[in-house]
């Protein structure tokens, strides 16, 4: 699964699973699975805001658009973040919300 982020500064965090394809943004399940090879399901008819663009199967893998919510004080990791190339199951690892100084 390939996820390319789209950094948006929102005041809470998101958390991200994948269990095959299947997502869960936020608590909330997302079954691709029924999308076939050379499909694209477009982002409005999936009911997330965090989606951001259509969702498409080529050469088996899924890719899609997700937005990545952060903080004021965000990281240049998050503000620019690189896509995601997931090959297993279980909790993604996102870029921080935000840094706090430890001062």
């Amino acid at each position: 699964m390939r996820i390319t982020l789209c950094p948006v500064r929102l005041d809470t965090p998101v958390t991200l699973q994948r269990h095959g394809d299947v997502l869960t943004i936020n608590g909330e399940e997302f079954d691709f699975a029924g999308l076939p090879e050379g499909a694209v399901l477009p982002a409005s008819a999936v009911a997330s805001p965090f989606i951001a663009g259509d969702v498409a199967r080529e050469g088996g893998e899924l890719s899609l658009t997700l937005v990545l919510p952060h903080g004021a004080m965000a990281p240049q990791k998050t503000l620019f973040p690189d896509p995601l190339i997931l090959n297993g199951d279980g909790p993604v690892d996102l870029p921080p919300y935000e840094v706090t100084d430890e001062h």
